[in-house]
């Protein structure tokens, strides 16, 4: 197959936004080896999601090792298996091979990958302490994984969901016939199994509603009342980097990769457990916004509705009133 150029495989493959991660330390590697494989392989999307699963399970037997050399180890194979998580979906985007079975593939794997590392990296710090403490560290780990993917997945299904009635809303009120339907993501199979981020579901539904009514912005809080913020935010838009900068891709991270090379688990796991809350938190708020917004602007096509249902019943009168 004709393969594009590599500024332009960045464009088909890479997210507009994405974790600072996946930016700085992930894009930069998995986009030329992408095309590479697309140009002289016939490596399929599902291959590569398999064999992130080895290098994966590879990573856990170095944690479970429990000494600084294996650990390090462990984090290398941990962060060239994110390489290849990440090569799969872009890989799909590219070549147009993905698949729904690939999807499914990819987000199994990916709860897999976390448990066993957890279990094997937590494991074999208890087995060299004997410290019960690595025990609860590694229910913690598993818990705040599940929780946040369990959050993405409901919030993504609730923000459809605002997203289809107001696209039949705004059918209704324009042509009268509202359509009625889910609507499937569009980002190719192997990474349909991964939301989309709050930024694209915000500009996917910015695109859906026609702008015949005022909305309100759900972003004009007291977060960007907050000093620097606004100049903050704008940079990492920039940059192509989430304003969400703790999401579950830096909590793996910090557990799996920086974690076991400074040799020390309790305290980094703590730490980025709490950033995790408070950014799903965050999130959690913004959908609050989002939410009262959605129900502000279906408010308002009522009334929008109910003032031309007027204007046509009264012609006459409104001509005689001019």
């Amino acid at each position: 197959m004709h393969v594009p150029s590599l500024p332009e495989v960045r464009r088909l493959t890479e997210k507009r936004r994405d974790a600072w991660w996946t930016v700085l330390l992930v894009d930069p590697v998995a986009t030329p080896l992408v095309r590479l494989t697309a140009k002289w392989t016939r490596v399929t999307p599902n291959q590569i999601t398999w064999a992130a699963l080895v290098l994966g399970i590879g990573a856990a037997a170095c944690f479970a090792q429990g000494d600084w050399q294996w650990l390090a180890a462990g984090a290398v194979l941990y962060h060239v298996s994110f390489i290849l998580d990440c090569m799969d979906g872009k890989l799909a985007r590219l070549t147009g091979n993905g698949s729904a079975f690939g999807a499914w593939l990819d987000y199994i794997f990916d709860r897999v990958r976390v448990l066993i590392c957890a279990i094997a990296l937590m494991g074999g710090q208890f087995q060299k302490t004997d410290d019960v403490t690595y025990i609860w560290l590694a229910l913690t780990v598993v818990f705040l994984d599940m929780l946040r993917y369990i959050n993405a997945l409901e919030i993504y299904k609730v923000r459809l969901n605002m997203r289809q009635k107001l696209k039949e809303r705004t059918d209704e009120i324009l042509f009268g016939t509202p359509v009625t339907g889910g609507e499937a993501p569009a980002d190719g199979a192997q990474s349909a199994s991964k939301p989309p981020t709050e930024e694209e579901e915000e500009e996917a539904t910015a695109q859906v509603a026609p702008a015949i009514l005022p909305v309100v912005n759900p972003h004009r809080s007291f977060i960007t009342r907050l000093p620097g913020y606004v100049p903050l935010r704008d940079f990492l838009v920039s940059h192509r980097i989430r304003i969400h900068l703790f999401s579950g891709i830096e909590f793996q991270m910090t557990i799996f990769i920086i974690a076991p090379l400074l040799n020390s688990f309790v305290w980094p796991t703590i730490t980025a457990g709490a950033l995790l809350l408070i950014f799903e938190v965050l999130i959690v708020y913004r959908l609050v916004l989002a939410a009262r917004n959605f129900e502000h602007t279906m408010a308002s096509y009522d009334e929008e509705e109910l003032e031309l249902k007027v204007q046509q019943v009264n012609p006459a009168e409104q001509t005689s009133l001019a």
